[in-house]
């Protein structure tokens, strides 16, 4: 065989800018290519932390957290507005508070008593957008409100979890599918 051979080791020099005849100079430029040294001042913790990248998500993930809140806070309104529909609105306030949690909350307000008011005082808009009087016609309007807050944040995760890193988008998708499900209890169509 005559002529010359080209190996892995030439090749990645050569990429390098590492002269061909590699010796134990050569190597030893080799690993300080290959290992990503810079060469100039030793990294400190400082520098190494503000050179950290952020946490994929991380602003989403909080977005999601601060809309489940304000989504929970809409549930506590209407609640504490209409205490009778404290029995079928607990079970997807729950949920909604679950769902703060996943996306790192840092906790769920506590549930309303009916005898305590909820801190809604009576007359003034609640966080669901009706007034804290009764009426008939009141609650099918508080939870159409409800209904239109919960579709309006599922559609608004379903088009989130396009631009979220894989684990994110899996949970805003069962989240937005979940909220799907709420409008549906809520306006009683299907």
């Amino acid at each position: 065989m005559t002529g010359t051979v080209t190996g892995r080791r030439t090749v990645l020099a050569s990429a390098a800018g590492v002269p061909l005849t590699i010796g134990a100079g050569g190597l030893a430029a080799l690993a300080g290519v290959a290992s990503g040294c810079a060469g100039g001042a030793a990294a400190t913790p400082e520098t190494r932390q503000s050179a950290a990248p952020a946490v994929p998500g991380a602003a989403l993930r909080a977005r999601a957290a601060r809309d489940s809140t304000e989504l929970l806070a809409r549930y506590d309104g209407l609640i504490a507005a209409r205490p009778e529909l404290t029995a079928r609105l607990a079970p997807l306030r729950a949920e909604v508070a679950r769902h703060a949690q996943a996306f790192g909350s840092g906790g769920s307000s506590p549930k309303p008593s009916p005898a305590t008011g909820g801190g809604t005082p009576s007359g003034t808009p609640s966080a669901s957008g009706t007034s804290g009087t009764s009426g008939t016609t009141a609650a099918p309007a508080a939870l159409g409100a409800l209904a239109e807050a919960e579709r309006r944040l599922a559609d608004a995760r379903a088009t989130a979890l396009l631009d979220a890193p894989p684990e994110l988008a899996r949970l805003l998708a069962s989240v937005a599918a979940a909220g799907a499900a709420h409008v549906i209890l809520l306006t009683g169509k299907g």
